[in-house]
């Protein structure tokens, strides 16, 4: 038996007077990897946002593990069990790599702790004295996803961590995704790096222009390669 840990119904969201996402559907799973693909603009980052509470005006339902959050804040979403790294990452440079991973409060039991992560991220622990400013990207990007594994979150949004870095981290970012999949983690991708995210999710959805267009499993996904051509060029 699946567990329905997110739901989003007919969605839509602004900024300002830019009307985004126009009625996207969608579900999650618990321990599921489901990407978002798409084209840039196509409202995959506006969509994460909007789960937390970070667009303007929003309409419709996103019901976290039943509970209805169209209306809440983002403090109130995030103690619902849910995590966003966002593109920029948010790291403080002033802040030594380890300062950074305490910052974030502790939101709900069974976060990891600082021995877990530096378990998982050995880089981390190397360079726990660093500034923010010192580290690379891809030690950046560590860091950005490990604040929020401290919270205690159980549905993580990840927003493009594989941009830009060397293909070296991507594949150690990729076995950070199938450790905490197998820690019962639930994780929302979105990625422009199609072979980055194609061997790691469990469902994908195609965004174009604001709307789901297509949504299919891994067991699909060769049998879709020509339609994932037309609509992402990969």
């Amino acid at each position: 038996m699946t567990t329905e840990l997110l739901r989003i119904e007919g969605l839509n969201a602004w900024y300002g007077e830019s009307h985004i996402l126009h009625g996207v559907d969608l579900t999650v799973n618990e321990g599921e990897v489901v990407c978002l693909l798409g084209r840039n603009g196509a409202g995959r980052t506006t969509t994460m946002r909007a789960i937390v509470g970070l667009t303007g005006t929003r309409k419709g339902s996103i019901r976290i593990g039943g509970l209805e959050a169209i209306k809440l804040p983002p403090h109130k979403v995030a103690r619902l069990g849910v995590g966003y790294c966002p593109e920029e990452r948010g790291i403080f440079a002033s802040l030594s790599a380890e300062e950074n991973l305490m910052l974030p409060p502790v939101i709900r039991s069974g976060g990891m702790s600082v021995a877990e992560i530096y378990d998982m991220f050995p880089n981390l622990k190397e360079r726990a004295s660093s500034p923010g400013t010192r580290l690379s990207g891809g030690e950046q990007q560590m860091l950005a996803v490990a604040r929020i594994l401290r919270t205690g979150a159980r549905l993580l949004l990840l927003d493009e961590i594989s941009e830009g870095l060397a293909p070296v981290i991507v594949q150690k970012l990729a076995e950070m995704i199938r450790t905490l999949k197998a820690k019962g983690y639930t994780i929302v991708l979105v990625e422009q790096n199609f072979r980055f995210a194609a061997p790691l999710a469990d469902r994908f959805y195609i965004m174009e222009h604001g709307r789901i267009v297509k949504q299919f499993e891994q067991d699909e996904l060769q049998h879709n390669m020509g339609m994932l051509q037309e609509y992402l060029g990969v």
